[in-house]
């Protein structure tokens, strides 16, 4: 029987964008050839999905080159419209409001998307495949440049979540429901990413799951009701937070228990410096994060193959010209 596939990605990104609003560092660079390291260990591999400033810093691509000539991972892209070139400014002050790349004007879509992608390859002299939205933004046009662009691969749905709560341009209406949109992967309808269609681009949703049974989940949603809110249920979803190590290994064995043939893990580059995130603020926070990591490599390594988001879209080409309600 064939085993799952075992996805990590990596949002790779400038120091803490959750907070820096004025000049972008990337000094997390020097703190991936740990992660990358481990991965290897467990002979896991690793898709880095790559945003504008990352490009400029050298050091991070030696690292990337070095990941490409190891064949021990993908380098993809990931894009974050308010600092990637060309430059238009849509709020007033962008840096500030991190606005959605789907908010901007069809034609600066195009040319942030055309742009970020031959930068990246022709710094690693490679075909980009894979992508994820930055802020996890994604909508039909977006993926319809992705395949003018040549793209086999996205990732940036993030099922049972509802991101419009999450504001970009103040004068819009946040980001994208994710609720009713698949929690396996698919080909999309080009003329709609929630639908599975005939078009060449996949689409891998991250790994998520109901903190809650549906009965709980249905009470709350009356309740909020009840009281003039709207409802938004607790989401897990495969990413590690300070003390969640058991969630995250409950989460892999009710994904693959529910027959599922992939599980994607995702980080952002920046979480594994000291500081360089909300999340893990300090030495000592990074170290329990490892420990968590080892933890969750030891079971998933053995349970799985790991593959790049390239690679397992291979798998599932293959497959579903064999059978195409696959």
């Amino acid at each position: 029987m064939n085993k799952p596939a075992f996805i990590i990605t990596i949002d790779t990104e400038g120091d803490d964008l959750w907070n820096n609003c004025n000049q972008i560092t990337t000094k997390n660079t020097y703190f991936l050839p740990r992660f990358q390291e481990l991965c290897e260990t467990y002979q896991l591999k690793t898709t880095w999905l790559t945003n504008y400033e990352m490009t400029l810093d050298p050091e991070y691509i030696e690292f990337a080159k070095n990941i490409i000539a190891n064949k021990s991972g993908e380098i993809g892209a990931h894009l974050h419209a308010y600092n990637n070139p060309p430059i238009y400014n849509l709020t007033g002050d962008d840096l500030r409001y991190k606005p959605y790349l789907i908010e901007y004007p069809k034609k600066q879509m195009k040319e942030k998307i055309v742009y970020l992608t031959h930068l990246l390859e022709d710094a690693l002299q490679v075909k980009m495949h894979s992508h994820r939205a930055g802020r996890w933004a994604f909508n039909t046009f977006y993926a319809q440049l992705l395949i003018e662009q040549g793209y086999k691969v996205d990732c940036s749905v993030t099922p049972k979540i509802n991101w419009e709560c999450s504001i970009g341009d103040p004068k819009c209406s946040g980001g994208v429901n994710y609720q009713n949109f698949l929690d396996q992967a698919y080909f999309i309808d080009e003329q709609d990413v929630s639908r599975p269609g005939g078009s060449t681009l996949l689409e891998v949703p991250i790994t998520t799951q109901y903190k809650h049974g549906l009965l709980i989940n249905q009470v709350q949603k009356l309740l909020h009701k009840l009281h003039g809110k709207r409802h938004h249920p607790s989401v897990h979803w495969l990413r590690p937070k300070k003390g969640n190590i058991k969630q995250m290994i409950k989460l892999v064995k009710n994904t693959l228990s529910n027959g599922k043939d992939y599980v994607e893990f995702m980080l952002h580059s920046s979480e594994l410096m000291p500081g360089g995130s909300p999340t893990f603020k300090n030495k000592n926070e990074i170290e329990e994060l490892y420990d968590d990591l080892e933890q969750l490599f030891e079971y998933v390594h053995i349970r799985t193959v790991s593959m790049t988001l390239s690679e397992y879209y291979t798998k599932k080409l293959l497959r579903h010209r064999a059978d195409p309600t696959l």
